[in-house]
Parts: C-alpha cells; sequence; structure tokens
C-alpha cells in the first residue's frame, strides 16, 4: 500500500486573515482539547491565541498548509495544522515549541514530521537557535513517541500546570539544532 505524505509548507499566520482557519483547525483535534476535560475547541480560541502571539515578542504562530493538489502549486492550499513557538525563551538560543498540531484527518500520514524538518533548519539557521525545547503531557503518549520519532530527548525534567480545573505533568524534551556549514548546504542527501 502506498502512502503519499501531503505536500505542505509553513506559513505565518495572523488575526485578519486566519481567525477562521485556525479555528477550524482547533475544531478538527478534538482529541487534543478532551485531554483537557473540554468537549471541544473553546469559542474564540484561535483569535485569542493569535492576538497573543502579536503580542509576545519573539513568538511566532505558522500554519501548516497542505497544497490542494499536491503537483499544482497555484491550485491554493488549506490550513491543517500549526506550529506555536517562541524564540530566545527562556534564554538565548533556545526556542520553546509550544504546540506542534495537526487536524485528526491528517495526523500520522507523515504532516507533524514534515513540518517539524522545515521549521528546524530554519530556527538554526536564520534565528540562530540550537536548542528546542518542549512539553508533553505525561498523558499523552503519542505525542511522546511523536517527537521521540523526530529527534528530541527527555531531559528528566518535569512540572506541574494548572489547565483550567486541572493539574497537567509536562515532561521536558529537548533536540540540538545542528547549525550547517556550507559544505552542507551542497550536499544532496540526508
Amino acid at each position: 500500500m502506498l502512502v503519499m505524505t501531503p505536500v505542505i509548507s509553513l506559513a505565518p499566520l495572523n488575526a485578519a486573515d486566519h481567525a477562521a482557519a485556525l479555528q477550524a483547525v482547533y475544531q478538527a483535534t478534538p482529541h487534543f482539547w478532551e485531554m483537557y476535560g473540554l468537549p471541544t475547541a473553546p469559542a474564540g480560541q484561535a483569535i485569542r491565541d493569535l492576538d497573543e502571539v502579536a503580542q509576545t515578542p519573539g513568538r511566532y504562530l505558522l500554519g501548516i498548509i497542505r497544497r490542494i493538489e499536491p503537483a499544482n502549486a497555484q491550485a491554493g492550499g488549506e490550513l491543517i495544522g500549526l506550529a506555536d513557538f517562541r524564540l530566545n525563551w527562556p534564554e538565548e538560543r533556545i526556542a520553546y515549541l509550544g504546540v506542534l498540531m495537526v487536524a485528526e484527518r491528517y495526523q500520522r500520514q507523515g504532516v507533524g514530521l514534515q513540518a517539524w524538518r522545515l521549521l528546524a533548519p530554519w530556527l538554526a539557521e536564520a534565528a540562530g537557535i540550537q536548542t528546542v525545547r518542549l512539553g508533553v503531557e505525561q498523558f499523552n503518549p503519542g505525542a511522546l513517541l511523536f517527537f521521540q520519532k523526530a529527534g528530541f530527548t527527555l531531559t528528566g525534567g518535569s512540572s506541574r500546570i494548572g489547565v483550567g480545573s486541572k493539574w497537567v505533568r509536562l515532561l521536558y524534551m529537548e533536540q540540538s539544532l545542528k547549525q550547517s556549514s556550507p559544505a552542507d548546504v551542497h550536499s544532496t542527501t540526508e
């Protein structure tokens, strides 16, 4: 059986142009919200998140855009996920990846891994990031396995955070990013 990974790209999101599409992605990830005891994404969550990103220095929210026709970029795209991260936080040369979310219909097709492989080189080269950290909910083994597959390792650190009326333990993971040398730029092998 042949499984094709959708052709994706990453693009910055803003409240004026993308709030409705981002809210649709949130609605298309019900299991994420159920982990926090919510039946669905809260109304207006996308606009709140986009406004907060716009007001937080160094924070970015990139949309994961799937080409509607893989061989035809002119056919347009569909927002199917997001990457929410903050540069130089909590310290210089470190980025914190808050969320990497893919609509459930596109999960387990390589989309999240493809998005990470697009984002990581940009973080290293354009933003000068050396390490990416993130926290995975201990009750989310699928995310833990995904990030391990993407090259992250557990740090041994954890913390508890309040989410609504629930307390959640985050297990911290990180990955060192390789700064490429001029020879790496011309390499054709992975």
